[in-house]
This record gives C-alpha cells, sequence and structure tokens, in this order.
C-alpha cells in the first residue's frame, strides 16, 4: 500500500512537492512555536531576575522576537533541497529575509545600547546617539548590498567594488548626513550643547531647551511650548547662544536702568539730609558723608550760603547709594558675582542709572518675581528723594495743559 502511495506521488510530482511544501510549512511552524513559547519565555525569566536593568534593555522584546523568526526560516533553508523545482528560488529569498532580519537586530542593538548610555548619569551630557545613527546607516548600505548580491546571485565583493564609481552620487544624496556626522563630532569634541541646555538661536527664532540631539536633527522645546526641530550642522553654522553657564554659575543677571527725569536731580540741603537719616539703610552713609564734606568745606575756607560752593550730596547721588546698600540688604542677590549700580550717560529719556546684578536663582519664574519687587520698592521710594522717573508726555499730560491754557 505505501509502495503504492510513493509510486503514486512519483508520477504525480505537483502534489508530491506540494505535500512537501506544506509540511516544511508545519514545521518551520512548530519550530517557531518552541522558540517563542518556550525558549523566549525562558530567557524573559531569567533576565527578569537578573538585578541590572542594562540586559532587560539590550534584550528587548523587539530583538528577541526578530532572532525567534530566524529559527523557521533556517528549517525552510535546510529542507527546501526536497523540492528541486523550487529550492534555488526560496533558497535565496529566504537567505535574504535572514540578512534583513540580522540587520534590523543589528540597529535595534544600537537603539538599545544609546539608551544604555543615556541612562548613566557621567554620559548624560555626553550624546552617543549621532554615532551610533551613522553606524546604524552603514550597516543598512552595506546590508542592502548583500541582500541584493544575495538575490541576484552575485557577489557581495563586486557589488561593493561598484561603488566606488558612485562615490559622487552617494556624497550628493548623503550631504546632510556627512555634514551632521562632522557637526556632532564637533559638538561632543567642544561641548557645545548637552541635552537640557537652555539655547537661544536667533536666526531660527529658537529659544528653549534640548530635548534630543541626533545625527540629522535636534530638538528644541520652546519656552512658548512649541517644539522645534532643526538639522544638527545649522548649530555650528549659525550664531547661537547656551545659557549654560549661567545656570552653573548659579546666578542669573539683572541688567535693568530706571530713568530720572533731569529736572528732578538737585544737590541735598539740610532739610533733606536730616530726612535722608532716618532711612535705615543708609543712615550711616548720610551721617558718614555728612561728617567728610562739612570737614572738607571748613577745612577749604568754603562759604556754604550757596549750594553750588563746596561738595555737597545730590539726590541722585544718595539715591544710588541707597539702590547699593537695598540690593546688598537682600539674600536672594548673589554678593559673589557682579554687582554694580551704575549711571550712564543722560540721553533724550533721561538719565539711566543702571542696576547690573545676579540673582541666587536660576529658575525663570522665581526670577521674574524678584526682579519685579526690586523695581517695584524703587519706583515706590523715587519719590522720597526728590527725584522723578521720566516719562513721556501722555495724553492726559496734554490735557492738562489744554486746561491751564484755556484758564
Amino acid at each position: 500500500m505505501i509502495n503504492e502511495i510513493l509510486l503514486w506521488l512519483n508520477e504525480h510530482v505537483y502534489v508530491k512537492n506540494t505535500l512537501i511544501i506544506i509540511g516544511i510549512i508545519l514545521l518551520a511552524y512548530f519550530v517557531l512555536i518552541i522558540t517563542k513559547k518556550i525558549i523566549l519565555s525562558v530567557v524573559n525569566k531569567i533576565i527578569k531576575r537578573t538585578k541590572t536593568k542594562y540586559d532587560d534593555i539590550l534584550l528587548n522584546k523587539k530583538f528577541l522576537n526578530r532572532l525567534a523568526y530566524i529559527a523557521p526560516l533556517l528549517v525552510f533553508h535546510s529542507f527546501f533541497h526536497l523540492v528541486p523545482s523550487v529550492e534555488h528560488t526560496f533558497k535565496n529569498i529566504i537567505e535574504a529575509i535572514i540578512a534583513v532580519l540580522v540587520i534590523v537586530s543589528i540597529s535595534s542593538l544600537f537603539t538599545s545600547f544609546n539608551e544604555i548610555w543615556e541612562k548613566e548619569e557621567r554620559h548624560k551630557d555626553r550624546p552617543i546617539k549621532g554615532y551610533l545613527q551613522i553606524v546604524s546607516i552603514i550597516v543598512f548600505i552595506v546590508g542592502g548590498i548583500v541582500t541584493v548580491g544575495i538575490l541576484t546571485n552575485q557577489d557581495p565583493l563586486t557589488l561593493l567594488t561598484g561603488i566606488g564609481a558612485l562615490t559622487a552620487i552617494i556624497l550628493f544624496v548623503f550631504r546632510d548626513t556627512i555634514l551632521s556626522f562632522i557637526a556632532s563630532i564637533q559638538i561632543t569634541s567642544y561641548d557645545m550643547v548637552r541635552i537640557g541646555d537652555w539655547i537661544e538661536v536667533p536666526s531660527l527664532n529658537i529659544d528653549g531647551d534640548i530635548m534630543d540631539i541626533a545625527l540629522h536633527t535636534i530638538k528644541v522645546r520652546n519656552f512658548d511650548k512649541t517644539v522645534s526641530i532643526f538639522p544638527t550642522h545649522k548649530l555650528v553654522e549659525v550664531s547661537f547662544k547656551n545659557w549654560r553657564g549661567m545656570q552653573e554659575m548659579g546666578g542669573r543677571r539683572i541688567k535693568r536702568p530706571i530713568y530720572i527725569d533731569l529736572s528732578s536731580v538737585k544737590f541735598c540741603n539740610d532739610e533733606m539730609l536730616n530726612k535722608f537719616e532716618k532711612f535705615d539703610l543708609i543712615s550711616e552713609y548720610v551721617k558718614s558723608k555728612r561728617h567728610e564734606i562739612e570737614k572738607y568745606n571748613l577745612e577749604k575756607s568754603v562759604t556754604t550760603e550757596e549750594l553750588i560752593n563746596g561738595r555737597r550730596l545730590t539726590n541722585i547721588g544718595t539715591f544710588r547709594e541707597y539702590i547699593k546698600a537695598y540690593l546688598r540688604s537682600r539674600e536672594d542677590i548673589h554678593k559673589g558675582l557682579t554687582f554694580l549700580v551704575r549711571q550712564l550717560a543722560p540721553g533724550p529719556n533721561g538719565i539711566p542709572i543702571e542696576i547690573y546684578v545676579f540673582t541666587s536663582t536660576t529658575d525663570w519664574i522665581p526670577y521674574e518675581e524678584i526682579q519685579a519687587d526690586i523695581f517695584d520698592h524703587f519706583f515706590a521710594v523715587v519719590s522720597m528723594f526728590e527725584l522723578g522717573i521720566y516719562q513721556n508726555p501722555t495724553g492726559k499730560d496734554f490735557n492738562k495743559i489744554s486746561d491751564l491754557s484755556g484758564n
């Protein structure tokens, strides 16, 4: 009976080949089930029991699943010689699929290695994502050539040699990749930017924190919550500002002037000085300066009936000293960095008294609160020094002039 069946199958080759192919498919499916349900399950349990998390990242589910599909493909590759009519065609296709799986598995390893690298605190400011991406591209190119060679029955080395003639085309196609790769080397070598840095690129309208540095692109979260993505090589081509230095120093600069009305500047008389002596922050200063000036004028026999004679304090100079004393009294002003209150050249908007100091915090919201509190105070007390803040005339001012002229 069996001999008759075998004889019949030999006479009907298509039926025989079909049955063999079905048998190979069933065997391959059985191997896949064993690989995924048993072998991978055991491997996953071992990985989960280990103390380190690096094997969880390196041998992730996607990577292991890709490797699992290689086993049934090897079954096809081993048994398709039983079907000579399709062996050659299917063998090449299977070898090409295995090559593709190996390539994507290597790419997955690169991704996992980058994730492990970024989890290390000491590597956080030294991203290697760009380098791994360029290696991954090379792997894909070489793998693609090998795959084409398998499908066309050509020696991959011969195809690789032929690429030399396509160098110019490759340089043109991968121009941005090459530029970005060189830029990535410069960025890393000179420590130009890191993930988390606050950068400002005026020419690209970018102002925010770096989220990601990849081979081709840099991703920035702007302070208006939008996301800007620009080519990596642009960072070495255009001017940009990195605020990391400010954050590392632990102080953020306040640089803002108060414009004093020139017509309100005057010498201090005794009445004004007596009032200033009651201001706690500058009481000792005023007393000391009064004594110093009186001694000087006495030694020089200066006639003090006229304010212009001899040395005298001015309300603007005393106000400047008050500003310094007030800022020194605040704990949120950094005393170890530049501390300067200066008078700039007068202009159309009056006399600028510029405050140039640093806060003891670099956080944006507290910084703005500190700055606002400081200037709120100065605007409130400036009139106590009989000074006026310069302000361009408004419609209300013109109405007052019109009312006065009408009377």
